[in-house]
């Protein structure tokens, strides 16, 4: 069985709902997972959109998640009490911002990459930013998986 991502909010490829988008409530969609391979011992998990003017723009990176988890709840990122670490997103904040293209730019697709670690946990320093993460992700994962959302500014 393979890795696979999804979101009880929406479907692989349909618009995101607006509370999930940074103009909205700002919160971090739920999402899952299964097929969860052996000997993983953590998750990592970032939003990027490529479709942004000056390349792509980092929405969030959520590091150390324990290999036990299925999944993360809505507002993992405002949840007091240990667990996860988050990287720097684009916009500079250590935590989940949600969609915001520019006016008029067109429908934008965010980007839900999950990958399965061979490793408990990474030595990512706190200043680092999401793209930092996925390129020390990117050197033990087992597996990874994606899920693709919409949202157009009006």
């Amino acid at each position: 069985m393979s890795l696979t991502l999804i979101s009880p909010a929406f479907a692989d490829g349909d618009k995101i709902p607006f509370k999930y988008a940074r103009e909205g409530e700002n919160l971090f969609p739920p999402v899952k997972w299964t097929g969860r391979p052996e000997n993983t011992k953590s998750f990592v998990l970032i939003v990027e959109d490529p479709d942004a003017p000056r390349g792509i723009f980092r929405h969030c990176g959520i590091f150390n998640i324990p290999a036990d988890w299925d999944g993360l709840p809505e507002s993992i990122d405002t949840r007091p009490g240990s667990g996860p670490r988050f990287a720097r997103n684009d916009f500079g904040d250590a935590r989940y911002d949600g969609p915001q293209p520019p006016k008029g730019h067109g429908t934008h697709h965010y980007h839900f990459r999950l990958a399965a670690l061979a490793v408990p946990h990474l030595p990512v320093p706190a200043s680092a930013g999401v793209e930092y993460l996925w390129k020390e992700a990117t050197k033990h994962a087992l597996a990874d998986a994606e899920l693709t959302g919409t949202f157009e500014t009006h």
